[in-house]
């Protein structure tokens, strides 16, 4: 069996692809529209799994065991309620103080500091839970994050 992807549902593409490629430093590779559903599709993945899958462009089916991002953006508006856009997604990073930083400079909340120098979480503009967790061993604890409280739900 080979992973393919984790669809979550999106309803702003802009306000999306800007926390999810600009954020966390995913690329889209690839978009395809229905008419007749309503839909658009995107996929996104990080560079380095990209670099490691032998992606070079367009082509299809994409590489098994590439792991992406399905955004699902449903043309006519709809409320994601009771889970239907998804539950959490998780992805292992270099620095998760850094990339913290980096996604509270944009706007967003951290709602679930990385206290512990491993794991933190974050919400897409949907409302996705996004896990963080550090590669390797633990970093050492560092302010501001290790005296910050949980911030809503994640």
């Amino acid at each position: 069996m080979g992973f393919l992807h984790t669809m979550v549902r999106i309803r702003d593409v802009d306000e999306s692809l800007r926390f999810y490629c600009e954020g966390l430093g995913l690329k889209e590779v690839r978009r395809s529209d229905s008419e007749a559903g309503r839909f658009t599709l995107i996929f996104l993945a990080h560079p380095d799994d990209i670099a490691a899958s032998g992606l070079k462009g367009d082509e299809y089916p994409l590489p098994e065991g590439l792991p992406m991002i399905e955004m699902t953006h449903n043309w006519d508006p709809e409320d994601y309620e009771g889970g239907r856009n998804f539950g959490h997604v998780a992805y292992r990073v270099a620095d998760v103080y850094a990339l913290c930083d980096h996604l509270q400079s944009m706007g967003y909340a951290i709602n679930r500091p990385p206290r512990d120098g491993y794991m933190a979480f974050v919400r897409s503009p949907d409302g996705i839970s996004v896990e963080l967790l550090q590669r390797g061993e633990k970093l050492p604890p560092k302010e501001p994050w290790s005296s910050m409280e949980n911030t809503g739900s994640w």
